[in-house]
């Protein structure tokens, strides 16, 4: 038997100590501090701008998240970190997070920072956009099998900051104090071999406070299985759930047109309709006047990508800031001043805006220090706490 036969499989994750000891990171970074070590110039105090110079086609804002993971890898470090609070809604140039301290003491941790940065952002951007597609209909996160299993925390982290109003990855209960929230398989009823069974098993077994919710596309016509599912369940039914494959689909408008009549007629008008399965703005916005709920998956876990890179703008020489960066960038640190909902203006680090808001109140800083010497000097908010922050956002920008 060949070497390759006998190795054993393994789960190609880094380990958090791995991430926070800079080994999760490209080679060139290893390189540079080499050379910098080499040459007396580690010590060299930096400012590093975190920044998105440009957002994806359609995109006007995006969402800042992330900011508590890179936090977490900085921690120890002797460096100061200034920063928009988590969930704040920007727009291309702003920056959004700046380090400052001794380049050699964050070399190595920028890939798993803008790693993080990155990603998050971009899943907490594209379900705040699913969020504001979907008005006050329900938007539930069943994503995760979309990304690598090593990141279903975090993928569900960032999908409930966007704003969706539930996740179903079962380790959001330990990391985020979420309760996990879903219906049922299509697993389940092939299994039985019947919906009605299956449906009366998920009823006998699961917990009296977990909706039922009946999964009716499995093997009959949509509408048929979701008359069924009423008066197999009666009173106990909450909803009916249709995650239709492409190749059956049709108009689904007109599919659920149909349930819900049908439903209406027989006297189940309380019965919730809830549609997943390859959702995205436009098809959310097509539904929404007749869906309860959506069931959002592979969009958001897999959204295009907010392209945040990090960039040195400043360069303390003989106890003075030096602007400094490479072309196509802004150098010297920045602030950015709001007014609501996001007019916004970006100034030299130091300096404050001349005007006033529309509505009389003074423009408000974004960046405030966060990190000082490593140490974390803000109270991080709970998940539950950034979302509400970014709803409350998405709210003002809807009144536009």
């Amino acid at each position: 038997m060949s070497k390759a036969m006998k190795r054993r499989p393994r789960l190609y994750v880094a380990s958090v100590d791995d991430i926070r000891k800079g080994r999760a990171t490209d080679v060139y970074f290893a390189r540079t501090r080499r050379i910098l070590e080499a040459k007396g110039l580690c010590d060299t105090i930096v400012r590093a701008e975190f920044h998105a110079y440009s957002l994806p086609k359609g995109y006007e804002w995006a969402v800042f998240a992330g900011l508590e993971e890179a936090l977490a890898i900085l921690e120890g470090r002797h460096v100061n970190v200034y920063a928009m609070r988590e969930g704040t809604i920007f727009k291309p140039v702003e920056p959004l997070m700046v380090i400052e301290g001794p380049y050699c003491e964050f070399a190595e941790l920028e890939t798993a920072i803008l790693g993080a940065l990155r990603h998050e952002t971009s899943v907490a951007t594209k379900a705040a956009r699913i969020r504001l597609a979907a008005g006050d209909k329900t938007v539930l996160f069943f994503g995760l099998r979309s990304v690598h299993p090593a990141l279903a925390p975090m993928v569900d982290r960032a999908a409930y900051i966007g704003g969706c109003d539930s996740v179903s990855g079962l380790l959001s209960k330990e990391f985020l104090d979420l309760e996990p929230r879903g219906t049922m398989p299509h697993a389940l009823i092939i299994l039985f071999g019947d919906p009605v069974e299956a449906w009366k098993a998920f009823d006998e077994v699961v917990e009296p406070d977990v909706p039922r919710i009946a999964l009716v596309d499995t093997f009959y016509d949509e509408r048929y299985e979701a008359l069924l599912a009423a008066r197999t369940l009666g009173s106990k039914l909450f909803g009916v759930r249709l995650d239709t494959p492409s190749s059956r689909r049709g108009n689904m408008r007109r599919i659920v047109e149909e349930i819900r009549w049908t439903l209406d007629i027989h006297g189940y008008k309380d019965v919730k309709i809830i549609v997943s399965g390859g959702l995205d703005e436009d098809s959310i916005a097509e539904l929404k006047d007749l869906v309860d709920a959506f069931g959002v998956g592979t969009s958001i876990a897999f959204p295009p990508s907010i392209d945040i890179s990090m960039d040195i703008v400043e360069v303390k020489r003989d106890d003075k800031w030096i602007p400094i960066t490479k072309r196509g960038k802004l150098p010297g640190m920045k602030q950015v001043y709001r007014c609501k909902p996001l007019n916004d203006v970006i100034v030299p680090w130091g300096e404050t805006p001349s005007h006033v808001c529309n509505d009389g109140s003074e423009p408000r800083p974004l960046l405030e220090k966060v990190m000082e010497d490593g140490r974390i000097v803000v109270e991080l908010p709970s998940v539950k706490d950034v979302r509400e922050y970014v709803l409350l956002q998405l709210e003002e920008l809807s009144k536009q």
